[in-house]
């Protein structure tokens, strides 16, 4: 965008004529919208006042202030059908924009509470897209299935209290009873984290080894906290709830990454048989290690030193177990892994290459890498003259990669009508963008290098920053090409869904 002119000049004169123009066009548009909503919805509430980026706690009121005002389009954000226009004040006096005047004006409102409370319930016991993301009869699978677990659960109350009284727990009428209850509870607890962990949802499917090896890691967590409850018996009910918790949350995630994990061995239509023998095989060592148990718990070992040499052969076992897994897909960290390897030698990784030095320590849900696919407008651009100036170097592309010094990451942002194709290339783009990153940053002084949230803080100047950006699409329609022609002959299967990208997209 070419710069504001002076004070009195006639080119200021203009551009303020037309920024004005933009906003009122921009608040007639929000007040078309909003008003539609509210005629489509008689019970919807009326909509919120609308709140600045900078300042949460200060409304931005749709007034004659606001309309009179020289505010200007940056641009327009959608996620899941929800738009939000991105504007920031002229300054005249430096040419750029004034500090603290960018904004967020949501154009829509806000979602009922009764609607809301649907989506979050809905997060948790449906696929993502559904219903398109699975076939008719899932609905009346589901459904039976859940009255099949009530009654189930139902029972169990009763089970649980006659097989702890047979038992001779004690011999009075109340205490069977309340020991039953600290059970249930117990158990109830495990299945409330179950279900609250379960909502990882598609990441079961492509980070399943690093959420194998986190749910092992829970599951010793858990029988750790239960060893515990024989120091402080007085706690046993919370810390038994705690334990149990962690233990289903390692049961869903075991379930959930079962199947994926049988299916890369497979290889013709033998995927059932092949869970089959692995399940057998898994009970087989399971009963093997009880008898073994058994007869060590008769020679009275010391309790926490077995514990802990049980739990360091269960964890490395667990480990190299991920570790053997060969998986053909690229999600973000073996995609990282084969980009960095294709800019390093010009070649890319194979399947056990690829695999092997996958790093299953970086746990999903942690916080994302240095690479942040599909993110929010206002979490990639502090100011809008930074994506004013990039974004003509994105034009014929339907995404745009810039970097956010103040967070050190590398942020590629999706225009709605970016394709499988699209994402794979923007994920593509900003590897090489960070590639580039690195370089400048280890070719830096010692004494001028910082460390920020265990990444690279490079704080590069504007005009830096362009060149980079300029060096990377060059490279990037230079050799996109080759690297998933490449991938392609080793075996990699390349899909933008294992990459997870986020929602938000660009808008015109």
């Amino acid at each position: 965008m070419s710069p504001l002119g002076g004070k009195n000049s006639p080119a200021n004169q203009t551009l303020t004529t037309t920024t004005a123009q933009d906003a009122r066009l921009l608040v007639r548009e929000t007040l078309r919208i909003s008003a539609t909503l509210a005629s489509s919805s008689s019970s919807a509430p009326p909509a919120e006042p609308l709140l600045p980026l900078n300042n949460r706690n200060h409304q931005l009121r749709l007034d004659n202030d606001f309309v009179g005002s020289s505010f200007r389009l940056i641009c327009c954000e959608e996620i899941d059908g929800r738009r939000w226009n991105y504007v920031a004040e002229p300054d005249s006096s430096t040419g750029t924009f004034k500090k603290g005047s960018f904004r967020a004006l949501g154009l829509h409102s806000p979602q009922p509470p009764l609607e809301g409370l649907k989506s979050f319930v809905t997060s948790y016991v449906v696929p993502e897209g559904f219903p398109d993301s699975v076939i008719p009869s899932y609905v009346p699978y589901m459904t039976w299935r859940a009255l099949k677990h009530f009654f189930g659960g139902a029972m169990g109350v009763f089970t649980t209290q006659t097989l702890l009284s047979s038992v001779g727990i004690a011999r009075n009428t109340s205490a069977p009873g309340a020991v039953a209850i600290n059970w249930i509870l117990k158990d109830g607890a495990g299945r409330v984290g179950k279900m609250l962990f379960a909502r990882q949802g598609k990441k079961f499917d492509y980070d399943l080894k690093q959420l194998r090896f986190a749910g092992d890691l829970l599951m010793e967590l858990g029988a750790g906290v239960e060893l515990a409850t024989a120091a402080v018996p007085h706690l046993f009910l919370p810390l038994a709830c705690a334990a149990n918790v962690a233990k289903n949350v390692a049961a869903v995630t075991s379930t959930s990454t079962r199947t994926p994990i049988y299916k890369a061995f497979a290889k013709g239509e033998n995927i059932g048989d092949v869970t089959a023998k692995g399940e057998c095989v898994g009970n087989i060592a399971d009963l093997l290690g009880t008898g073994l148990s058994i007869l060590i718990s008769k020679r009275n070992p010391s309790l926490v030193t077995t514990f802990a040499l049980l739990s360091c052969g269960y964890v490395l076992s667990s480990y190299k177990e991920v570790k053997s897994v060969v998986l053909h897909t690229l999600n973000r960290a073996r995609f990282s892994m084969a980009v960095d390897a294709f800019l390093k030698t010009g070649r890319v990784p194979s399947l056990q290459e690829g695999n092997a030095n996958e790093n299953v320590f970086s746990f999903p849900w942690v916080k994302d890498g240095p690479v942040v696919l599909g993110p929010r407008f206002k979490d990639a651009f502090q100011e809008p003259s930074v994506y004013l100036a990039l974004e003509p170097f994105f034009e014929k592309e339907r995404y745009v990669v810039t970097y956010n010094p103040s967070k050190g990451k590398v942020y590629a942002l999706l225009k709605d009508q970016a394709k499988s194709d699209d994402i794979l290339k923007a994920a593509f783009h900003a590897q090489v963008l960070l590639h580039f990153m690195r370089l400048s940053y280890d070719a830096q002084p010692l004494s001028q290098k910082q460390i920020k949230d265990g990444y690279s803080n490079f704080v590069p100047t504007a005009k830096d920053l362009e060149a980079y950006i300029v060096e990377s699409c060059k490279m990037v329609s230079h050799s996109y090409g080759i690297f998933k022609s490449k991938a392609a002959e080793q075996g990699w299967m390349m899909s933008e869904a294992h990459l997870n990208p986020g929602r938000a997209r660009l808008v015109k």
